[in-house]
């Protein structure tokens, strides 16, 4: 006799998996979270950057061993199309200049409604294009790093015209290479979640995103047998521990370490630049690992044998 077939949405889930949602406007990236687990019948959900419950868009959800990728997803910028009132009437000319000194790294401090400590901190802003302007309404294309405030941005830019301004609607259409046109809707979610539960399971399973998705983006390191081992068990790495490096990255890099097959062992933070790696004889070069696979696969190759224990007292004696 076969066993019973198995479910492919379970085994997605259980590997780790996301979802893109269209946040509506309305309810908060936390409730819409909760929503998508429950839909999925797991436990637990994550979100990587949070969305106002008045401003709509993409919202990366995941879930399993998708949640270890958080720290890579809130690495990527993010793009939003923002309306913004200024308070007053300003020169085509002169709001052009103020996009462009905005373009680059700013100085922020959250506004005060925000679920982070109010302290001064620097974000870049990479891309600030005006598509549209009518007397006092602007709208703006902008790409930012995560965790950059474009309510925060909007009150800014008006101080800086001299005349005051306000966010009026915000919609998140990127994050980093996932775009809005790839997301769905919660109704989507629950209709594909529904068909699952009557038998068909493909509509859910197309909306599951692996996670290779997401470490593709980063740089990788290809360990050595023994030091995938160490690794999976809770190490740094050294450098005699790599096999190859494909791409080049800076130090402070998030860096995706990968297995001689290529399967995903762990993510980790670059300790030196991928240059001086070879170089380095002593300490990790990669640590603050995160592992994804059960140490139980991989034996600790790395351990020396025990020493024989000491003869018995008497033993060998004439």
């Amino acid at each position: 006799m076969t066993g019973a077939p198995a479910d492919p949405v379970a085994e997605r889930l259980a590997s780790g998996a996301f979802l893109l949602v269209d946040k509506p406007r309305g309810p908060s990236s936390h409730q819409v979270t909760a929503w998508a687990r429950d839909l999925l019948g797991v436990d637990t959900a994550g979100h990587a950057g949070t969305l106002d419950p008045n401003v709509s868009g993409l919202l990366w959800i995941g879930v399993g061993p998708a949640l270890k990728l958080l720290p890579l997803v809130l690495e990527f910028p993010k793009r939003y199309i923002a309306a913004v009132l200024l308070h007053g009437p300003v020169a085509r000319k002169e709001l052009e200049r103020v996009l462009a000194e905005f373009t680059g790294p700013v100085y922020q401090t959250p506004p005060v409604r925000s679920a982070v400590k109010r302290e001064r901190r620097v974000r870049s802003i990479h891309r600030l294009h005006l598509i549209e302007a009518d007397r006092t309404s602007l709208l703006l294309d902008i790409v930012a790093d995560s965790g950059t405030y474009v309510r925060t941005l909007a009150v800014d830019l008006g101080e800086a015209l001299g005349v005051g301004g306000n966010l009026l609607e915000l919609r998140r259409v990127a994050t980093g290479p996932f775009e809005e046109r790839r997301s769905v809707p919660l109704s989507a979610l629950a209709d594909a979640a529904a068909l699952r539960a009557a038998g068909d399971p493909a509509p859910l399973l197309a909306l599951l995103h692996p996670i290779e998705e997401v470490w593709r983006e980063f740089p990788t390191v290809v360990l050595k047998d023994g030091a995938a081992s160490a690794v999976a068990h809770g190490s740094g790495l050294a450098s005699g521990g790599i096999l190859a490096i494909p791409k080049p990255f800076a130090r402070g890099a998030h860096v995706v370490l990968l297995s001689r097959t290529g399967a995903l062992v762990a993510t980790g933070i670059a300790h030196h630049d991928s240059k001086e790696i070879s170089g380095v004889r002593h300490g990790w070069v990669i640590g603050e690992t995160r592992v994804f696979v059960d140490p139980a696969r991989f034996p600790a190759l790395w351990q020396r044998p025990a020493k024989p224990a000491p003869p018995a007292a008497g033993a060998g004696q004439s």
